[in-house]
């Protein structure tokens, strides 16, 4: 059986960590699939979705200082000269996050650790409305 389902996200942008765990959880409750897995899937392509602890430490300050040293904000991207915009750092952070995560789904519930949240970055330099689909595959 396969069930899909949308998640919308108000997100501010530049960096901003968005845990979204509990509305994965409610779209995998949903679905009354019992054993199976849930591909969550950022629509767009300045976001992208992993697992972390999320914290204060990591969701403000770490993750943001981690993509600014591997694509900084302020470089030269060839992705604006094209478009004249400002965001060619967020799709190069996207594209290196990427847009989905994959979680096992065991007896209804997503299988992630005490410390693991599944989280939603959003490098854009201004606010948005994400579209996440939760597709859940299983019996």
């Amino acid at each position: 059986m396969v069930k899909t389902q949308e998640i919308t996200v108000k997100t501010k942008g530049n960096c901003e960590v968005v845990d979204i765990t509990k509305q994965v959880g409610g779209a995998v409750a949903r679905s009354e699939i019992r054993d199976g897995a849930v591909t969550v899937f950022n629509i767009g392509s300045t976001a992208g979705i992993t697992t972390t602890e999320y914290e204060p430490g990591l969701a403000n300050y770490d993750i943001k200082a981690a993509f600014e040293k591997i694509a900084p904000e302020n470089a030269r991207y060839e992705h604006e000269e094209t478009w004249h915009d400002d965001n060619g750092h967020a799709h190069v952070r996207a594209s290196l996050l990427g847009p989905s995560l994959s979680v096992p789904i065991v007896a209804g519930r997503l299988t992630l650790g005490t410390w693991q949240q599944i989280i939603l970055v959003d490098f854009d330099t201004r606010p948005r409305t994400r579209t996440i689909i939760c597709q859940i595959i299983g019996d």
